[in-house]
């Protein structure tokens, strides 16, 4: 509701400024694309390669965490007047469908990654032990929520950039020889890259992640058939965990006789670390993963990648697993 009544502020800064626009983008003769996170911008990055035919933004860039984000009138404006909108589609983007319908470019090809997956998209899962959500503690009959960290599944990153080239080469044909290349070179480093992980998972002993955090990659072990214990849902937005479920995820630490504790990246780490405190051996190694959901342009800038930050996850996955 808060992201509703932020875009509808939005909306009345700049509606005056939107009088007397055209339904078309115009934008230099280059084809705009915008996405909201990392991702889905660095996915398009490698399909349109070094072409300067287009141009590329990401409204997240700034460390802003998708479940918290507001969009500004510069985002707005930016939806707008661009050729390509690619967002998650979740319920953190509530806000999008009021910004499509103001869009003065009526040809805007939006792609909704939920939507492109289809019956492949998981609900969110409450697993034995995880902390309850406000809404499931008043009870009563509530609309699924749907798991929208998609972006964490290689697989799943394969079949979107499939589905983005296809949609890009309407848009421009002209250039679709160099957007199918290099979407085929891309496609094969994905490739590689999910051997790698089903050769580690099947090399591993331990096939249990136990998260002292959100757990946002129930697309990723599910991907591996891993099993994992977690002290919130992907999406929620709790932060406390109560005595009851630290001394869960402690137990199961010790039954399972787990080496490590994981958390996301953008913990402080203090609920892993009570999760350790209260096992038997206090010993554990607490594991970060990246679910690029903060990603900053200047980590962009440094070099961060959807593959490098996957490698990396999958280095973490290792050390897990032993």
């Amino acid at each position: 509701m808060r992201k509703v009544i932020a875009f509808i502020l939005c909306l009345m800064i700049i509606c005056g400024a939107f009088a007397g626009c055209g339904g078309t983008a115009e934008n230099n003769g280059k084809i705009k694309i915008v996405t909201t996170i990392f991702p889905i911008y660095d996915w398009v990055k490698e399909i349109v390669g070094d072409t300067d035919s287009t141009e590329l933004s990401m409204l997240l860039d700034n460390g802003v965490d998708l479940h918290s984000f507001q969009p500004t009138a510069d985002d707005i404006v930016s939806i707008s007047t661009c050729d390509m909108f690619i967002y998650v589609g979740g319920e953190s983007d509530e806000w999008v469908t009021d910004a499509l319908k103001e869009a003065t470019n009526k040809n805007l090809v939006a792609v909704n990654l939920l939507d492109v997956l289809g019956d492949s998209v998981k609900e969110e899962e409450v697993k034995e032990g995880m902390e309850a959500e406000e809404e499931e503690e008043e009870g009563g009959e509530e609309e699924p929520e749907y798991d929208e960290h998609v972006w964490l599944s290689v697989k799943n990153a394969k079949v979107l950039c499939q589905y983005i080239l296809k949609q890009l080469c309407k848009i421009d044909s002209d250039n679709q020889k160099n957007y199918k290349s290099n979407t085929a070179a891309y496609t094969a480093e994905l490739d590689k890259l999910d051997n790698k992980y089903s050769t580690a998972v099947n090399s591993a002993d331990v096939k249990t992640l136990l998260f002292g955090d959100r757990f946002p990659f129930r697309y990723l072990v599910d991907d591996y058939n891993l099993d994992y214990y977690a002290a919130f849902v992907g999406c929620s937005a709790e932060s406390e965990a109560s005595f009851k479920t630290i001394a869960f995820l402690a137990k199961k630490v010790d039954e399972l006789n787990l080496k490590s504790i994981c958390k996301i990246e953008s913990s402080d780490g203090k609920i892993a670390q009570t999760i350790k405190d209260n096992t038997k051996e206090k010993n554990q190694e607490i594991i970060t993963f990246d679910s690029m959901q903060s990603t900053t342009s200047k980590q962009i800038k440094d070099g961060t990648t959807y593959l490098s930050v996957m490698q990396n996850n999958l280095n973490a996955l290792k050390n897990a697993l032993k």
